[in-house]
């Protein structure tokens, strides 16, 4: 009996130590932090907060019914458009864009809050909660500095499609940087390129498009041909694309004033319509045919000296470049310059129309030199302005290092064979 109590009190005494030796261990034991989740805020607003609502303007939708399907009365709809209008005007809504109502967390579920967004970049907050006030604001934009090259097989658009990438590329290289030196429906299968360009971002995740082209260089027929970015003119914000000797890489002027355009009519003085009994009407312009709406741009630099409505030429705008050269452009649906705007080459002055004397959509092109009306088809252009000499010295050391950076990247090609090689230099290894 005596045996059994000491061996009780032994196993309780090494309980109690046991017991304390984990307690320590329990002491020394970091506490685990609790992290709270980041809110999640958009818009500017923490969307916790609120019931969110998202949808897409639909055909019929307008501002007021849709806060009327979200039980806003009438007074409170016009009382918000009075407030609003200044800074936004609700009649513009577009079918097919996005929008969030951001509602109170109540058995109505009320809208505080109506959010338009006319573009990936735009949104437009019309906010009611407490004071009514309208503003628009834009999404921070990331800009993503990357490089993509290309052999030819066929088009370059096809090219670009297969690697994934913008046909934004394919319209800056071809219509932008190279219109003047290479023409792009004649390329060479075996043709390549290496380009140095930015795209932008919204959250680091939404794509919204090709922002700029920094550096190219293209390979046609055995012939290198480089390009530039830099700026000429930090005031008018011209900037142009170079070669590797600082020569401009552009005409004075473009082509035509439409992109995808077909010429429907040429300068012609000798015509005759039989629908005018074959008498004797020149044609002075040259006719761009393409559907109504189609951007109308400036082919080159200059300065309004016309913007207006007259007559059989309808709307129009004209311009003047310099003291030699002027253009105009005829029967517009509606211009988007101001006599008086200066205008860069490519800007929308306007777009096709049917004003005036037309018998389809198309903008008449009228080119004067020396003030006197001339095909622009058959005149050789002017190149661009060539940088200053003060400015040359400036783009040499700025393109030097982007130019070295341009050689290195290894043509898709070349990257085969790197890998091919690293691969059998990897075999011999371990043979």
């Amino acid at each position: 009996m005596k045996f059994n109590k000491a061996l009780i009190a032994l196993l309780i005494c090494l309980g109690f130590l046991s017991c304390k030796e984990d307690t320590k261990k329990l002491d020394l034991e970091p506490i685990a932090e609790v992290i709270e989740p980041e809110p999640i805020t958009e818009f500017g607003f923490v969307l916790d907060e609120y019931i969110v609502k998202r949808d897409t303007i639909k055909a019929g939708d307008s501002f007021g019914k849709i806060l009327q399907r979200n039980n806003i009365s009438y007074p409170k709809i016009y009382q918000i458009a009075e407030k609003a209008k200044d800074s936004f005007d609700i009649r513009k809504l577009q079918t097919g864009k996005p929008y969030t109502l951001l509602c109170a967390k109540d058995s109505l579920q009320t809208p505080r809050c109506f959010i338009y967004q006319p573009s990936l970049s735009e949104y437009v907050v019309v906010n009611f909660q407490d004071s009514i006030h309208a503003y628009t604001s834009r999404k921070p934009i990331t800009y993503i500095e990357k490089t993509a090259t290309g052999v030819i097989e066929s088009s370059i658009s096809e090219t670009l499609q297969e690697k994934g990438l913008s046909p934004r590329l394919a319209f800056k290289l071809a219509d932008e940087i190279y219109a003047w030196t290479i023409d792009f429906r004649r390329l060479q299968k075996g043709d390549r390129f290496k380009v140095i360009y930015t795209d932008k971002y919204i959250n680091d995740t939404t794509y919204v498009g090709l922002h700029n082209i920094k550096a190219a260089y293209f390979e046609h027929n055995g012939e290198p041909f480089y390009a530039f970015e830099f700026e000429t003119d930090s005031i008018k914000g011209i900037r142009d694309y170079f070669n590797e000797d600082a020569k401009n890489l552009r005409r004075a002027f473009l082509k035509a004033p439409v992109q995808f355009s077909r010429i429907s009519s040429r300068y012609n003085l000798n015509r005759r319509i039989a629908y005018y009994g074959y008498k004797l009407r020149p044609h002075k312009g040259t006719d761009f045919a393409a559907p109504l709406g189609t951007p109308i741009m400036a082919t080159a630099n200059g300065t309004v000296t016309e913007s207006t409505r007259r007559g059989g030429n309808g709307k129009y705008v004209k311009i003047r470049h310099n003291a030699t050269y002027s253009t105009q452009y005829l029967h517009m649906k509606a211009q988007n310059v101001k006599k008086g705007q200066y205008v860069k080459q490519g800007d929308v002055i306007g777009w096709i129309g049917m004003t005036g004397n037309s018998g389809g959509p198309h903008v008449c092109y009228r080119f004067w030199k020396n003030d006197k009306q001339v095909d622009p088809l058959r005149e050789k252009l002017p190149e661009a302005e060539p940088i200053s000499a003060s400015l040359k010295l400036k783009y040499l050391d700025y393109i030097a290092p982007i130019k070295t950076r341009l050689d290195v990247i290894p043509m898709d090609e070349e990257l085969k064979d790197q890998i091919a090689q690293s691969s059998n230099d990897i075999n011999l290894q371990t043979q």
